[in-house]
C-alpha cells in the first residue's frame, strides 16, 4: 500500500471521484456520544469546492443533531472497485429556495409530498476539514488477480497495488 497525499485541485478531483462513484454514504452525527447516530444517505453532489451536498427533512433527526452540533463523520463505500472514503467536516443546513432549487432531485419526490415545495425539505452542505482515501491503482479485479497469483505460487504479495492518503481540499 502506498501513500499519496493529495492537495487542492487534485485532492477535490479524488473527493469528486470517490464520493460520486460510491453515492450513498453513512452520514454520522452526535459524534461526542458513543455510539454516534448513523443512517444512509445519498449524496446529490460534490461541487468543484469540494462540498457535499444532501437533500435532507427537517424533522430529520439528523437535522436536530447538526443543529446541536454540526461536526459529521461520513463513510464512502463502493466496494466494486475497491474505493473508500472517510469525510469529517462541518454541516450547514439551508432552507432557501434557491439551494433547494439547485439541489434538488427528482428521486427526492419519494420521501416529501409536495416535491422541492414541501416545507420540509432541507439541503446539508458538509465542507470537509479531514478526508482520507483508500484506492487502488488498478482496479479491484487487477488487485484479486495479483492476489490468486501469489496464493497459488506460494509467493508473497507485496500489496502495492493499493494507494491511500490525505485529501486536502484547503
Amino acid at each position: 500500500m502506498s501513500i499519496e497525499n493529495l492537495t487542492q485541485k487534485k485532492a477535490i478531483e479524488k473527493l469528486k471521484e470517490l464520493s460520486e462513484s460510491a453515492r450513498i454514504c453513512m452520514f454520522c452525527t452526535n459524534l461526542t456520544e458513543l455510539p454516534m447516530n448513523s443512517r444512509p444517505m445519498s449524496l446529490q453532489e460534490c461541487d468543484q469546492d469540494g462540498n457535499l451536498w444532501f437533500i435532507s427533512s427537517a424533522e430529520s433527526n439528523k437535522n436536530f443533531e447538526i443543529e446541536e452540533e454540526n461536526k459529521v463523520q461520513l463513510y464512502f463505500m463502493n466496494n466494486g472497485s475497491a474505493e473508500y472514503l472517510s469525510i469529517y467536516g462541518k454541516a450547514f443546513i439551508y432552507k432557501d429556495k434557491n439551494t433547494i432549487e439547485e439541489q434538488w432531485s427528482s428521486l427526492a419526490n419519494a420521501w416529501f409530498e409536495e416535491g422541492k415545495e414541501d416545507p420540509k425539505v432541507t439541503i446539508i452542505r458538509v465542507t470537509p476539514e479531514e478526508t482520507y482515501y483508500w484506492d487502488t491503482k488498478a482496479g479491484k479485479f487487477i488487485s484479486m488477480l495479483s492476489f490468486m497469483a501469489a496464493a497459488i505460487t506460494g509467493t508473497k504479495t507485496d500489496n502495492s497495488d493499493g494507494i491511500e492518503g490525505n485529501l486536502n481540499i484547503q
